[in-house]
């Protein structure tokens, strides 16, 4: 027996040893060790082999064929069959749970940092707690031990406080507790080097072939077909009439199955069963560890915990710990093998160290407890630490159900549902953008560099205080606009938005003699690289590991008044730049956009692309053109009409899918265009920014001759632009969107003109700010696609009073009819104090709802915050509901008196954007 004191030491004579040689190569070639005990009374594995063949006879057709039987696999199995489809086909190479599921620790945490995901991890709970015992009379294995999250420093107890005020809302029963009060729940911790803990009492933990198996049985008792021991061996794809790729049969060992709709849910091997079909899935396998100990007296019945400053997670195992946790060195496992099944590798104790030293500190007795068994398997992991869901962007019918980062039982039951939905309806019920497969560029999707480098950094900081303003270091520079150069050498500090790199703020430090380039990726120092001294950009980001005000708040005012009181220019040349233009582009405008575009050439209009449910896909200005005489980008050649598309940058891959998706559906004739890396745009805004303007552009500025939401191709600094008046931050102003290169020598001339107006750059935080101040949406921030232009204040944007037929439309009709049982209300409040979003919204004393996006509003000087409020007793909310009711926003669980706004608290009228000042 190996005692967990004797593993410290064997390790640290090992580092001793090996001083002074080369560390060892980061990837694992290895073939996987023979199995060892896993924490579980059984697996799913057979212990006298299965004769070679499919469990069951292959059927001829499926509607859906799910391919892996762990988590993933059953919980969408299950689900389908629930929601009424019953010739559901669930194929598994070996045998249920025999890829990563059967290894995993199996625990589950309700609270996260994220709304959406407290209630995956609750339809989770109810499922294998409640449902499947109700349905099929087996246990599943459920056990209800509660939760612990251990807070070594502030600004961790301070993250807590922010998920306990979250819980409140979706009623998740939590308490914050003090060492000594921590000590009297779980006696053998050690709590000297602790500021508090997290306990939640009804999290706990799942077991595997408990879990599927009843899965299982529910699936089959409703008419779905599980077969084991029947490898797939392709996935045909044809191409339909309109040029799309579309699923059309799974092939196997052992036959051939028609079907219109595979779900990959494969984990660790999803890369491999993407490629039979053409469709990139953005993950890398890992070894993952953990270990048993022996039995500890006193441990029974104690709360799992979770140690993130130690980066160790305990969880209960009957009358012993499994130990594990995250480490910045963990290995790879680049040649995934194909017939790799409840297998295990050989634990490397001297990356597991770390975890042992966590355990240790934390409970002390573990120094003279034996370890009974280890644990080393295969995950998947993603380039964001969030799974991959939904439909590939390479093959209609094609679904992802993978890269769940070892929290694919927690997550499983949230997520079987929503990908059971939305196989049948086309989208999920819930906000799924985070997941979605779509939220990564194409460009991305199959980088080897990229994906190497942020899956690391994602699993080195998975226990990392979740901040707001964080930017990965890895991963990086890898989408660079023609303007990068140029501000880099003015100081700006870059955010990474699925690539790009976009303006965040600006150091008014200025280059010299301070660089705040982003460095390659030096992995932390793991793997013989060399961690980057004196990094200046790591130096800047480390200042925003705060939940006060970052110590260049100031900055980031002077930006934002700058473009208040004179003129500042943003660079949002990362914006997608989409043309959509043919014979049938106005019935698609017409359909696709809930606003109404057609208008004559030259208007722009700010639009809604709704989904059928009347969620909001997208928001986005949709710019009516001419043909150009010789097709470029800023003025394509086209026959029929044209529009020019402006998107945010980050879910333009999102709406370039949704837009494709509905134009092969409604069979339109027309051509969607990208010319995202071909264009660059910049916006110059301000009550100055006319007259600034008026010296370089040979076009009449004023009022009469372009008023606001109107283009023209205008010529500047030698160069045509297309200038749009518009405004994301509520001040007069114009974007002006120009080929890649115009984009220097016009910068060029706008700062110089901008001189005697003392025109600044500004970057993304301001436009954050400035934006929330005038009251502007952000697509998935106040605006999702579970949320409604009517929830969101946006009414205008809908053309109800027209007789155009439009996506969504009918279900916005029938809101409007029964009422907004949601609603989106700005409040302010007066005590100097940053929020993040996720606060709790209270009314007379009940929570209602959460803040979804919050910032410091300069002009104002005030806090702003956004959040959608619900009735108690389930009715519509009404104007009247707000305006009579007493408001606090809980902020780490102090409550702070707030003023609801119907409309925003800055320039109400929407004097500024049409220039009057």
């Amino acid at each position: 027996m190996m005692f967990v004191s004797t593993a410290m030491r064997s390790t640290a004579s090992c580092r001793h040893c090996l001083s002074g040689r080369s560390l060892r190569c980061f990837s694992s070639t290895a073939a996987p060790t023979t199995e060892k005990s896993v924490p579980y009374t059984r697996t799913l594995k057979e212990e006298t082999p299965q004769e070679k063949g499919p469990s069951k006879p292959l059927p001829k057709v499926a509607d859906v064929v799910i391919i892996g039987g762990g988590s993933l696999g059953c919980q969408t199995t299950y689900h389908l069959a629930k929601m009424g489809m019953s010739n559901v086909l669930l194929l598994e190479r070996d045998r249920l749970t025999s890829g990563t599921t059967w290894h995993t620790a199996g625990l589950l945490w309700q609270l996260r940092p994220s709304d959406v995901e407290v209630e995956l991890l609750a339809h989770t709970r109810n499922v294998v707690s409640r449902d499947l015992q109700e349905e099929t009379g087996l246990h599943t294995g459920w056990i209800q031990n509660g939760g612990l999250f251990i807070a070594s420093n502030k600004q961790r107890l301070d993250e807590y406080k922010r998920l306990m005020s979250l819980g409140k809302v979706y009623g998740v029963e939590s308490y914050v507790l003090s060492p000594s009060e921590t000590k009297d729940l779980y006696p053998l911790m050690n709590v000297d080097d602790l500021y508090g803990t997290l306990y939640v009492p009804k999290d706990g933990t799942m077991d595997p072939a408990g879990t599927c198996t009843t899965l299982a049985r529910a699936a089959t008792a409703r008419g779905a077909t599980i077969i084991e021991n029947c490898p797939v061996t392709g996935v045909q794809v044809r191409t339909d009439d309109l040029g799309m790729k579309r699923v059309v049969a799974v092939e196997t060992r052992h036959g051939t199955v028609q079907a219109t709709c595979v779900v990959n849910c494969a984990g660790a091997w999803a890369r491999t069963l993407g490629q039979m079909a053409g469709v990139n899935v953005p993950l890398i396998a890992m070894h993952h560890a953990y270990v048993v100990t022996e039995r500890i007296e006193g441990i029974q019945n104690m709360p799992n915990v979770r140690d993130h400053d130690a980066s160790v997670y305990l969880r209960l195992q009957g009358d012993a710990l499994s130990v594990g946790g995250y480490e910045s060195n963990p290995v790879f496992w680049d040649d995934v093998s194909d017939d790799f099944s409840f297998g295990l590798f050989d634990l490397d104790w001297d990356i597991f160290t770390q975890h042992i030293e966590g355990a240790v500190n934390r409970v002390p007795v573990l120094e003279k407890t034996g370890i009974k068994s280890t644990v080393c398997g295969p995950e998947s992991f993603t380039a964001d630490h969030k799974p991959l869901l939904g439909e590939a962007p390479e093959v209609r019918g094609y679904f992802l159900g993978c890269g769940f980062n070892s929290a694919g039982m927690m997550l499983g039951g949230g997520c079987g549902k929503e990908l059971a939905y939305w196989i049948i309806h086309g989208r999920p019920e819930k906000d799924m953008y985070a997941y979605d497969i779509r939220r990564f560029h194409c460009s991305l999707t199959n980088n080897n560099r990229w994906i190497r480098e942020r899956s690391h950094e994602s699993y080195a900081k998975n226990y990392s205080v979740v901040f707001s303003h964080d930017e990965p270091l890895a991963g990086r520079n890898m989408r660079k606009d023609p303007l990068h150069e140029v501000l880099l050498q003015q100081g700006c500090v870059f955010q990474e938005r699925h690539g790009w790199e976009r303006p965040g703020w600006f150091n008014p430090q200025g280059p010299a003699p301070v660089s705040t380039r982003v460095l390659d990726y030096d992995y932390y120092g793991a793997y013989g690289h060399g961690v980057h001294e004196g990094y200046t950009y790591n130096q800047l980001l480390g200042k925003e590991y705060t939940f006060n005000f970052p110590p260049h708040h100031d900055v980031i005012r002077r930006e934002c008044l700058t473009c208040r009181n004179t003129v500042a220019v943003f660079n949002m040349s990362y914006f997608g730049k989409f043309y959509l233009v043919g014979p049938d582009a106005r019935k698609a405008a017409d359909w696709l956009f809930s606003a109404d575009v057609s208008k004559p050439v030259g208007s722009t209009v700010y639009t809604c692309m709704l989904n059928q449910h009347g969620g909001t896909e997208s928001d986005l200005t949709v710019s009516r053109i001419d043909p150009g005489l010789q097709s470029s980008p800023l003025a394509p050649k086209f026959e029929g009409d044209g529009y020019y598309l402006a998107i945010g940058g980050a879910a333009a891959q999102h709406n370039w899918c949704h837009i494709n998706n509905v134009l092969q559906e409604k069979n339109f004739r027309c051509t969607l265009i990208d010319c995202s890396e071909d264009l660059g745009m910049i916006s110059i805004q301000g009550p100055a920014s006319r007259a600034l303007l008026q010296e370089l552009l040979d076009t009449d500025l004023s009022n009469e001759a372009f008023p606001f939401s109107t283009h023209k191709l205008v010529k500047t600094a030698g160069h045509m632009v297309r200038a749009i008046r518009l405004s994301f931050v509520g001040e007069m102003g114009w974007e002006l969107h120009m080929p890649r290169e115009a984009c220097v020598p016009v910068y060029h001339a706008v700062m110089k003109a901008g001189t005697k107006h003392n025109i600044t750059n500004a970057g993304y935080r301001s436009i954050d700010s400035l934006s929330i101040e005038k009251g502007y949406r952000h697509w998935h921030a106040d605006l999702r696609p579970d949320d409604t232009p009517l929830e969101a204040g946006l009414a205008f944007t809908c053309k109800l009073k027209t007789s155009t037929p439009f996506l969504g439309r009918e279900a916005v009709e029938k809101q409007k009819a029964e009422g907004v049982h949601k609603r989106l209300v700005g409040f302010t409040i007066e005590a100097k104090v940053p929020m993040f979003g996720l606060e709790a919204i209270w009314r007379n004393g009940q929570a209602v709802g959460h803040i979804r996006r919050a910032d410091y509003g300069f002009a104002i000087d005030k806090t702003i915050a956004y959040g959608y409020l619900r009735n108690p007793i389930r009715g519509p909310v009404s104007l009247d509901f707000v305006r009579n009711g007493e408001f606090a926003l809980e902020r780490m669980g102090v409550l702070y008196p707030a003023t609801a706004h119907l409309k925003s608290p800055f320039d109400a009228d929407n004097k500024r954007v049409k220039g009057m000042y």
